[in-house]
């Protein structure tokens, strides 16, 4: 399945898994690029020293590329760059800030930087900061998500459209026939998140990976845009969050009740009621845990029989 991203990245399949915090550690970033996809270590929740153990890990359990995920709001970012370059990664996925900071420094060690957008603006800033490849997130994605609601397959035609470097398209998918469907409409490769979370080398609680399991339709929502947009499972937090915007609250009112850790609280710790659940739309036909390997799988082999049936039409 050789295309612009398994040349750009040196994988098998066009297969990113999602960098997510409190749930992509070293063991499921080596499962899947072992299996032929990019593993993506998660640092956004990890203390520096934790990043190098876990790249470290990373190294001893796979041959194969894999990356590092690196929210840049990161409060000790210069740290974790300086260890993403000590430790000889090679792959690094930039988020939630401006890529000109940070793009400059990593390409001249030699390390290949994509970027995560959420609008054909963001992506043609990306691109003109000289990154590799744009990751166009939609709205239907877990974690932290643009302000402007747009979906990812409205998403991928507008930013392909402008752009003349990969595109890997994010939000929403979880399976073979959404990644080829991604793939007809512009997208180079697909990032998966929250089909990863719910496998049995996520490094998140067990009972956060079941409530994945146990997610249907209309189970999430976004919120918190005026902090960093947000999508959650429902739940005792996500019910006093709309309580409290019931009193038009402050920002400051909005980061009270949202305290510290949340997401580690929910996602790490299994706290269902107290703790921040983030996940993507797509959870509602994520019905079993499995090992990654068997998900990547499961996705190629759909892929293909679908791309097959496709072109019978």
């Amino acid at each position: 399945m050789a295309n612009k991203i398994t040349k750009l990245f040196n994988i098998q399949y066009p297969v990113v898994q999602g960098g997510m915090i409190w749930v992509s550690g070293h063991k499921l970033a080596s499962a899947v690029s072992n299996a032929g996809g990019l593993g993506l270590i998660g640092a956004g929740s990890m203390y520096p020293d934790v990043l190098r153990e876990h790249i470290q890990k990373c190294k001893k359990n796979t041959a194969k590329p894999f990356g590092v995920n690196v929210p840049m709001l990161y409060p000790d970012i210069e740290k974790i760059m300086d260890i993403i370059v000590e430790e000889g990664v090679k792959i690094v996925f930039t988020s939630a800030g401006n890529p000109k900071t940070w793009t400059p420094f990593l390409k001249e060690k030699g390390i290949t930087v994509v970027h995560v957008v959420s609008s054909v603006k963001f992506a043609l800033k990306a691109a003109a900061a000289g990154v590799d490849a744009v990751v166009c997130e939609g709205f239907e994605a877990g974690g932290h998500n643009g302000r402007e609601e747009t979906t990812t397959f409205t998403l991928i035609p507008m930013v392909k459209e402008q752009v003349k470097i990969p595109v890997i398209a994010a939000g929403g998918i979880g399976s073979g026939r959404g990644m080829l469907a991604a793939m007809v409409l512009g997208a180079d490769g697909v990032q998966i998140g929250s089909r990863f979370a719910a496998t049995e080398e996520s490094s998140a609680h067990k009972n956060f990976k079941n409530s994945i399991v146990a997610t249907k339709d209309g189970d999430t929502e976004l919120t918190l845009k005026e902090l960093a947009p947000v999508r959650l499972i429902k739940n005792k937090f996500f019910n006093e969050v709309q309580e409290l915007y019931q009193q038009n609250p402050t920002i400051e009112e909005i980061k009270k009740l949202l305290g510290r850790a949340r997401a580690k609280k929910g996602m790490f710790e299994g706290d269902l009621e107290n703790g921040e659940l983030e996940i993507g739309q797509i959870a509602g036909i994520i019905h079993q845990i499995k090992p990654a390997k068997v998900v990547l799988n499961e996705i190629i082999e759909e892929f293909n029989l679908v791309k097959v049936n496709v072109g019978r039409l």
